[in-house]
């Protein structure tokens, strides 16, 4: 029975071959804080916010000027899962395997694959959640296909990310199957390319429009709207920049954290964020950053809710959703593990640890990761709706 994981290593970076091809959009589009640092469950992982420049007047002098103090702000993700992958062999597997079978390495590379894939898609869906919450506008119509027909969605996601002052660099669209099979149809795309000869930030990459490197996910998501309905707000009114609302008491139902409302005079889809839990007792809705684009008069004013969707696809740009990933923790006095080295899948970007633990005739190998995942700017993000 192997006692290291020395002879795996052609197995372990099969596994990852293998799982190149799986679609995480996400994972190579957003913010990374990965390191090989130990993590626990709960604990915060603190980065950086680098001050936006400071632009002065050029002025002549003998001396040089003295620069301006800037301070570097900080924020925290919070780790908040530890998973791992596992499957074990006994020795009489093993030699079943290697004498009438396949052979147990070609067995070991197809098992560490599945364990490689299930966390790199945990990973994904996470960050395709966080991705669609709290997004600043939305874009599109429910019941209606993006790219059926043509690209409007790229300029219109374009258009909203920089009214709101978006950074014109590092804009990722990333869309689920349906809408990628729409947009491969409609430009003629080809997808069997070789990634591998590409750097790790055009990985995946379907097509670059607009400012948009547009790849796919596997991890599809949907939100259920709320009841709300014939709601309004109340008589104060309200500013360009105004976030909450507050409602009268009129209308029934509820609104819910993810609902895309309309106001009255109004056609900029807002996504809320937090929602009261009874529209007819009034109360407040907040929306997502930067808040409203056109100012409400001071008088009630309607509140269409749009009716449940599909994310088709998210606009952002890579400083709006962060993941943070570590291996996960081991006690001082480390654990029973035999052998445990860290393997880095080069599409991905994860880095995750392998451990060998033997038993007595059997083996137990895992596939770990833990990791936390958070919405940094919603100003810097918009729903495509389906």
């Amino acid at each position: 029975m192997a006692n290291t994981l020395t002879n795996l290593i052609p197995s372990l970076y099969a596994g990852l071959d293998t799982v190149s091809r799986e679609l995480v959009g996400y994972i190579p589009a957003v913010r990374r804080d990965a390191t090989a640092d130990r993590a626990a469950v709960g604990q915060p992982v603190t980065f950086p916010i680098t001050p936006p420049g400071n632009v002065v007047n050029v002025t002549p002098a003998m001396t040089v000027p003295e620069p301006t103090d800037q301070t570097i702000g900080s924020d925290t993700v919070v780790i908040t899962k530890a998973r791992s992958a596992e499957f074990g062999f006994v020795g009489e597997s093993e030699l079943g395997l290697n004498n009438n079978g396949p052979g147990v390495n070609i067995v070991q590379a197809d098992m560490f694959a599945q364990a490689i894939r299930a966390l790199t898609n945990e990973v994904e869906l996470d960050l395709a959640n966080a991705a669609a919450l709290d997004c600043s506008r939305a874009f599109g119509v429910v019941g209606t296909a993006p790219f059926a027909t043509n690209i409007n969605d790229f300029s219109q996601l374009g258009k909203i990310l920089s009214d709101n002052g978006a950074p014109v660099t590092e804009r990722s669209l990333v869309l689920d199957t349906s809408a990628g099979a729409d947009l491969r149809t409609l430009h003629g795309i080809n997808a069997d390319r070789d990634y591998s000869l590409l750097p790790f930030a055009e990985q995946g990459v379907l097509i670059s429009k607009y400012g948009f490197a547009t790849r796919e996910t596997g991890q599809a998501v949907a939100h259920t709207a709320g009841t709300a309905a014939s709601a309004t707000t109340n008589a104060a009114g309200y500013a360009v920049g105004t976030t909450v609302l507050t409602l009268a008491s009129a209308g029934t139902g509820t609104f819910v954290p993810g609902d895309v409302i309309t106001l009255a005079g109004d056609s900029n889809q807002y996504v809320i964020t937090l929602g009261d839990t009874d529209v007819s007792n009034g109360g407040t809705i907040t929306l997502a950053a930067p808040g409203l684009r056109q100012a409400v008069a001071a008088s009630t004013t309607a509140i269409t809710r749009i009716a449940s969707y599909e994310v088709a696809g998210v606009g952002f740009t890579r400083d709006a959703i962060i993941l943070a990933s570590r291996a996960p923790a081991r006690p001082d006095g480390g654990d029973l593990a035999s052998d445990v080295r860290m393997i880095t899948d080069p599409r991905s970007g994860l880095s995750m640890e392998v451990a060998l633990y033997p038993g007595f005739r059997k083996v137990r190998y895992e596939v770990s990761l833990a990791w936390g995942v958070k919405k940094l700017k919603s100003a810097h993000s918009a729903l495509l709706l389906r």
